[in-house]
């Protein structure tokens, strides 16, 4: 199969660097890259509807095949027309395969080398997912990119543990591979093998002889220490096809979309801008801040100065402060509408700054004044979360 209709054009490698700017073409649309995709599991980006989106700047979206499969099902997302049509959203869509759920679902799953047997999260009914059925899934949601089911180990499991999950994910792949015949839709390859070097060689070399269009690093950024996940992911990315897109999961912290395209990466997917906007953390060129500190309660100025976010131009961060501290509900569109800004803003910096020749100094400068999340707090946020993903999904 080829993707000839979704395809990747790789415009420049900055100069002393890895870092690439490049076009995602696809059947909705050119995506500039460095690009993140705003995470949109139920074919909506929570409190936004798909004109904030693009006002925001974000060009494509990540939709999740579990959730979809579940609710409302991707035979009444087919009927409607696809789920570009059923969400309204004319620009590009990339489908996650649900594999990273059904990990996520530790109780409620079991796998086995022909597919995982899972309970739904929301009524407990039982289903059973094969690699044939996840691709047939994503061709009928008729997604412009489309992942394989793969397995992800658990940031604890034993080496033996890890390798049955990565071989596991090579045949899942081939199978894939073998299914998947939607010309007009690229299918990628996800590299698995834990943290260990080896593994995630054996696993790019093997993925990249099947040929893909695309090339995904999965299993990362599930509660390993941040320098482990930028040390895995330069030594996993320099092992993929130059002209081929790279694709780091489920990463979206600024300093991380930063680091990962200095180590060479393309595209980057994650909850965390809208999901820490929700809870009233809010992006700034200085780091996070939490709106609701009373610090903010008599500000009249906007929450970060210079920002063209509808939400800076618009109101102070007194007001912001307010609507948390109120629990109403603009405070969560206003702070999402913040953070996407931010993002968007961010990587069209970098990517001016690559095709530039300029994007070590760039990340110099941004690094230095940017304050990222304490590593203990974060690791203690991401147990949390993780353990109410096993519960709720």
């Amino acid at each position: 199969m080829t993707a000839e209709a979704t395809s990747f054009q790789l415009l420049k490698t900055c100069p002393g660097s890895r870092a690439r700017a490049g076009e995602l073409v696809t059947p909705h649309g050119i995506v500039p890259t460095p690009v993140l995709l705003p995470v949109g599991s139920q074919a909506t980006v929570k409190t936004l509807t798909p004109e904030e989106i693009k006002g925001v700047g974000m060009t494509m979206l990540l939709a999740n095949t579990y959730h979809l499969y579940l609710r409302p099902g991707i035979a009444a997302i087919e009927k409607l027309g696809g789920l570009h049509r059923f969400m309204s959203w004319d620009g590009a869509i990339l489908t996650d395969s649900g594999g990273y759920q059904v990990f996520s679902l530790a109780s409620l799953r079991k796998v086995n080398d022909e597919g995982v047997l899972f309970r739904s999260h929301i009524d407990g009914s039982e289903h059973f997912l094969t690699p044939e059925l996840v691709v047939q899934y994503q061709e009928a949601l008729g997604a412009d990119i489309a992942m394989v089911l793969d397995e992800c180990p658990a940031v604890d499991n034993s080496p033996k543990q890890v390798r049955r999950a990565m071989v596991r994910t090579h045949q899942w792949a081939e199978r894939c591979q073998r299914a998947h015949s939607l010309e007009r839709q690229a299918l990628y390859a996800i590299v698995q093998g834990g943290v260990i070097p080896e593994l995630r060689r054996e696993s790019a070399e093997f993925l990249v002889s099947l040929d893909f269009p695309g090339y995904a690093i999965g299993g990362l950024c599930i509660g390993e220490p941040k320098q482990v996940t930028l040390d895995i992911t330069g030594q996993t990315a320099a092992l993929l096809p130059n002209g081929k897109p790279r694709y780091l999961m489920g990463v979206g912290s600024p300093e991380d979309i930063v680091e990962g395209t200095a180590r060479g990466i393309d595209i980057f997917d994650s909850a965390l801008p809208t999901r820490v906007a929700r809870n009233g953390a809010l992006f700034t060129s200085r780091g996070r801040v939490n709106i609701q500190n009373a610090a903010y309660a008599r500000m009249e100025a906007p929450i970060e100065e210079g920002c063209n976010c509808y939400t800076c131009r618009t109101f102070s961060a007194a007001y912001l402060h307010h609507l948390f501290r109120s629990r109403e509900l603009l405070a969560y569109r206003l702070a999402t509408i913040h953070n996407l800004t931010f993002i968007s803003c961010l990587v069209g910096k970098m990517r001016d700054a690559i095709l530039e020749g300029t994007f070590e100094s760039f990340r110099d400068r941004f690094l230095y004044s940017y304050r990222p999340t304490d590593e203990r707090i974060r690791l203690e946020q991401k147990q949390k979360w993780l353990r109410s993903r096993k519960v709720t999904g």
